[in-house]
């Protein structure tokens, strides 16, 4: 049964809408901010889990050319056959009545009932055709199967009697040698227990059984254990285990000997530097060598780059790679010709352009998922849409493609970090963010870039070392807060994380930090025991921004390191309200060139906004995400 339908425009103007049951939550609003603004038009269905109660499914169409959107919601244990042919007979109808001063449709209620009734009744007799058919189906299949049954007793009854005439047949044989080996004064038991025990390997007895012991002769099997061996089977076993005692006395050898340091400790002495006692360190280490730098050079977190799109310069560039080739100007030359006009486009019209479209993503590191329901949505907010009698077809592709680019960058919600520490200070509690992601994108460099430019803006920063995993990442800490002249919480290796993040909070809020920063273990998104750590300390701790690391460089790696990281910690939440992965920071951006398709995977997949971006090897190379940037890099 269906619980709701409505009819919107683009712009949020409700048309008509009607509820068939009480609605839980606010499942159309959700799917406005889930689907809509952020450029998933590709997507079949969206599934929306209220508060309380069953969760819903609803679908929805399109038509362009009015900017009107159609949506029906039912719940998602009620699988409902007739949903997509419904709103292709509600769009078909109410564009008919449709004016663009019009807001109330009140005389199409009994219009939409009949249509509902129709699609319901067709959906039924659908299904019951459907039973029907598999119904004689399994029927004919039965009686399929009984039919090579009765062939194939038959056809065993003929073999039977074959292999009992041939029974005979061979019996009869067998006296009749018998017979001659009788006559000719042989004995059939003497000659049956000489027989040649070489060629058959085994030897008969008169009463028909096979006896081994010539097969084990002649193969030279080793008894089980606790059985007789033969002589020579144990000279040789002798053999092999001197042979294994020299090779275990040469493997032994001298013992290896620790490397004794050309910086004057001695080879006993440990290298590990982590506090064994109390955690908290100071900026001051003589044995990291770290000097404090000055913090004088600006961040360029705080420098606003222009990348405004009217100077002449990149209107001469864009025309250039328009020539050249570019991505946009290989997907309008993809779309047929004969669309001019007020005519509106056809998919068929813009079919070859998007497959070209994908695979020119795919090339600038998109993963094949993303591209394709990038194609999907712009082909739906293309299809149908009529272009007025002086408008460019290059014109509205254009701003179709980066239209939908832009609302996939754009977060659905901004996080800014200076103004929630200050929030948290008002209240007496460190502002706390923790850094997750897998091994080697460069978690602890950024997050002392972060430090460094935290520091610039005149909060009070403490970093907690709770990598006690991999070994020296303490000591990389402390030289980073030996040099930005900022305390460092840690308790060495081999202790919990949770814990010591825990004691980290706690020592924060004594000491009146305005903002901790977590560091964490590098760890693979199938590391079973290390996600669940993870997920442990969020549990625990309960950060205000969990931040997930990731290279520019990973393609389709991208889609599967974020999914699995949200999943682990759903799945292994305490609460119903699970903390996921909010900010992300993407580092090793100024490798990449022109691909930078990881930034559009990861937004895509995770919704959640990239917040820095790593450019560089210094504490100042740190940049917020241009939106315009990527968009013109993946379409240049």
């Amino acid at each position: 049964m269906l619980d709701a339908f409505c009819i919107f425009t683009k712009g949020g103007a409700l048309l008509w809408t009607m509820q068939l049951a009480a609605l839980r939550g606010d499942p159309v609003n959700a799917l406005i901010r889930t689907c809509l603004l952020e450029e998933r038009l590709g997507e079949s269905s969206f599934s929306y889990t209220p508060p309380s109660g069953s969760a819903y499914t609803m679908k929805w169409t399109l038509h362009n050319g009015l900017g009107l959107v159609f949506v029906a919601v039912y719940q998602r244990a009620l699988k409902l056959l007739y949903v997509d042919e419904l709103l292709e007979r509600v769009k078909h109808e109410f564009v008919q009545q449709y004016k663009p001063d019009q807001f109330k449709y009140k005389s199409f209620e009994d219009s939409f009932r009949q249509m509902l009734k129709d699609a319901e009744n067709s959906a039924d007799i659908s299904k019951h055709s459907a039973q029907a058919m598999s119904s004689t189906k399994a029927y004919n299949r039965k009686q399929g199967n009984r039919g090579a049954d009765t062939a194939q007793i038959s056809s065993k009854g003929d073999d039977d009697e074959a292999d009992s005439d041939s029974t005979t047949s061979a019996s009869s044989s067998d006296l009749q040698q018998v017979g001659k080996a009788k006559g000719a004064g042989g004995n059939i038991d003497r000659s049956i227990q000489k027989g040649d025990a070489t060629t058959t390997g085994v030897t008969a007895s008169s009463n028909g059984a096979f006896d081994t012991s010539a097969m084990r002769n002649k193969l030279n099997v080793k008894r089980p254990p606790g059985g007789k061996m033969s002589k020579k089977a144990l000279m040789e076993r002798a053999k092999e285990d001197r042979k294994k005692s020299d090779m275990g006395d040469k493997a032994k050898g001298k013992p290896k000997e620790a490397r004794k340091w050309a910086t004057g400790h001695s080879k006993n002495e440990t290298l590990d530097y982590s506090e064994k006692s109390d955690g908290v360190r100071g900026i001051s280490d003589a044995d990291s060598g770290a000097e404090s730098i000055s913090m004088q050079q600006k961040s360029l977190v705080d420098m606003d780059e222009d990348y405004s799109g009217d100077s002449e310069e990149e209107a001469e560039a864009t025309e250039a790679s328009s020539k050249a080739g570019g991505l946009l100007s290989l997907f309008v030359r993809n779309i047929g010709m004969n669309v001019m006009g007020t005519q509106s486009l056809a998919l068929e019209d813009i079919q070859p352009a998007l497959e070209q479209l994908k695979k020119k993503l795919m090339e600038r590191n998109v993963a094949e998922e993303i591209a394709a329901k990038l194609c999907e949505s712009v082909a739906t907010t293309l299809v149908g849409k009529k272009l007025g009698s002086f408008t460019r077809v290059t014109s509205a592709v254009r701003t179709a493609v980066e239209d939908a680019i832009v609302r996939i960058l754009t977060p659905k919600r901004s996080i800014d970090v200076l103004r929630e520490a200050q929030a948290a200070q008002s209240r007496g509690k460190p502002y706390v963010i923790v850094f997750v992601g897998v091994n080697g994108v460069g978690k602890s460099t950024n997050l002392a870039k972060i430090a460094y430019w935290l520091v610039q803006n005149k909060m009070k920063v403490q970093i907690a070392a709770c990598d006690t995993f991999r070994s020296g990442a303490v000591e990389q800490l402390r030289t980073h807060c030996n040099r930005l002249s900022i305390p460092l919480y840690e308790r060495g290796y081999e202790k919990d994380p949770a814990k010591v993040a825990h004691e980290a909070i706690k020592s924060a809020e004594r000491s009146n930090i305005d903002v901790l920063l977590v560091d964490t273990a590098g760890r693979m998104q199938d590391n079973e025991p290390l996600m669940r750590a993870l997920s442990n300390l969020i549990n625990l701790n309960q950060p205000d921004l969990t931040l997930f690391v990731g290279e520019a460089l990973v393609g389709n790696d991208a889609v599967d390191q974020l999914t699995k990281f949200n999943q682990r910690l759903a799945d292994l939440a305490r609460t119903p309200t699970a903390q996921m992965i909010q900010g992300l920071v993407l580092t090793k951006m100024d490798t990449i060139d022109d691909k930078v398709g990881a930034a559009l995977s990861m937004v895509y997949v995770s919704g959640a906004p990239i917040m820095f971006v790593g450019c560089g090897q210094t504490y100042v190379d740190l940049k917020r995400l241009n939106v315009k940037s990527v968009v013109r890099s993946l379409l240049k």
